[in-house]
């Protein structure tokens, strides 16, 4: 897992053609805006949580947020844990984001 400042997380995301971003944050949090082609997957599901990073596509690269970076720091791990290589927590979470932010 590597902690990425929001420069490091939006540089590093431009660049990378196997990223793939994930939000860990609730669906209440996710109706204030998320960053574009963002996939949500609430952590607060426990086993449910699991189940659904399990589906995903190991040799990708995970940009991970959630709120304020915490949630995404303890997905970031879980995922390792289960055999992902490549994730990135986004330090400061959705709360001190400066990119584009879609709103539906």
């Amino acid at each position: 897992m590597a902690d990425l400042t929001q420069e490091e997380w939006a540089a590093q995301l431009k660049e990378d053609g196997n990223a793939v971003v994930l939000d860990v944050r609730t669906d209440e949090e996710v109706e204030e805006g998320y960053i574009p082609k963002a996939i949500q997957i609430d952590i607060y599901k426990g086993q449910g949580f699991l189940d659904e990073v399990e589906k995903l596509d190991k040799s990708k690269n995970y940009y991970v947020y959630c709120r304020s970076g915490k949630r995404s720091a303890q997905a970031c791990m879980l995922m390792n844990q289960l055999g992902f290589e490549n994730t990135h927590n986004l330090l400061g979470g959705f709360m001190e984001w400066e990119g584009e932010v879609v709103e539906d």
